[in-house]
């Protein structure tokens, strides 16, 4: 499936406003927000932290599926998708992130 149809099937992030991704040391090393660009990722790394409890080696890997035709993309073209190259280097490296949600007033 294209990532846009993934997209469909995941839970939406509306109660959202951003992501934090926390590193092993209890520091956050990246937030993705409720925002044109970010959305989509948004639902993706969010739909992964519901299922696997945080983002580890394992949840990357689905994430990858999900971003379907954009990891190929992402792996042509390191910088241009860095939610994608994130996943890629925690496959690599064998380490999770802790999920921090902040949620919308």
């Amino acid at each position: 499936m294209a990532f846009a149809d993934n997209l469909k099937t995941l839970p939406g992030v509306s109660h959202l406003a951003a992501l934090n991704l926390i590193d092993a040391a209890d520091g956050v090393v990246a937030t993705i927000e409720n925002k044109p660009g970010q959305a989509g990722s948004l639902a993706v790394y969010n739909h992964l932290a519901q299922l696997y409890g945080a983002i580890s080696p394992e949840a990357a890997k689905k994430g990858l599926e999900l971003y379907a035709e954009h990891t190929e993309d992402a792996r042509a073209n390191p910088g241009k998708h860095p939610n994608i190259d994130r996943l890629i280097g925690l496959i690599e490296r064998g380490e999770t992130l802790k999920v921090k949600q902040v949620f919308a007033v």
